[in-house]
């Protein structure tokens, strides 16, 4: 899909086939939003969904998933694969801001995000995980993720991070150079003019799990640990507005 500069910003074309689909609901401001859908209701080994949208020239979107994704036991050695690639020209701005994906027992993933901005473009990114649901009593003994970020300014790559975990993920995540014993975490990657004055005011918003480091002026990195996805969640909203200036997209609220 493409987005065009308006007032407000408007669709220029739209495809869609399979399970997945792009929904927009109504909106008085300059923002575009865009709410993904998968019809299929989670994802498992074999699957291959593809996500790519343009942002063009003065132009603002925010995509956003309608629930949490949910990554289900995969049969084999076949992973499910999610591909999204961003591009936003000069002067446009995306957010990108799926709800949590929560990982099941025997699950096997593989994501990548790849963001392309043109000089002047903008951009803030969030990831979030949930390892199980605790609250269910879910442990992961076997589960597979492999999970990657891409971020090119002009071209030249600013930005690359990969998340590998397979086998007993739940071993894994209580050492404490891993997660602590943390239940889920998030990535949050903000791409601005304004990430170095936010730093600050960013990090006095953060639990003692959380940390952000200023890697360049314009880009600021945000890791999250959480006991479990409902203290995620309750971390991550006030970041988001934070940082994207306006409230969350609805299904986020929901």
């Amino acid at each position: 899909m493409s987005v065009r500069s308006a007032r407000p910003t408007v669709i220029s074309d739209l495809w869609q086939s399979g399970c997945l689909r792009l929904l927009f609901p109504r909106s008085d401001t300059a923002c575009r939003q865009g709410v993904l859908v998968n019809t299929a209701g989670g994802i498992t080994g074999g699957d291959e969904l593809a996500i790519t949208a343009t942002v063009e020239r003065g132009s603002r979107l925010a995509l956003c998933t309608q629930a949490a994704e949910r990554a289900y036991r995969s049969q084999g050695e076949q992973p499910g694969r999610v591909r999204t690639r961003l591009q936003v020209r000069a002067g446009g701005h995306v957010d990108w801001l799926p709800q949590e994906t929560i990982l099941f027992e025997g699950c096997n993933i593989s994501r990548s995000l790849d963001v392309d901005l043109e000089p002047g473009a903008t951009a803030l990114l969030v990831e979030p995980l949930v390892f199980g649901r605790t609250e269910m009593g879910e442990i992961l003994t076997r589960a597979r993720l492999r999970d990657r970020i891409s971020v090119r300014r002009g071209g030249k790559l600013v930005y690359r991070d990969t998340l590998a975990l397979a086998g007993n993920l739940a071993s894994h995540l209580r050492r404490p150079g891993i997660a602590g014993g943390a239940g889920a975490g998030a990535s949050l990657v903000f791409l601005a003019p304004a990430a170095e004055a936010l730093l600050r005011p960013i990090r006095s918003l953060l639990p003692g799990t959380c940390g952000a480091s200023l890697l360049r002026t314009d880009l600021l990195v945000i890791r999250q640990l959480a006991k479990d996805g409902h203290e995620l969640r309750k971390s991550l909203l006030s970041l988001i507005e934070r940082l994207s200036g306006r409230p969350l997209p609805r299904p986020w609220m929901l």
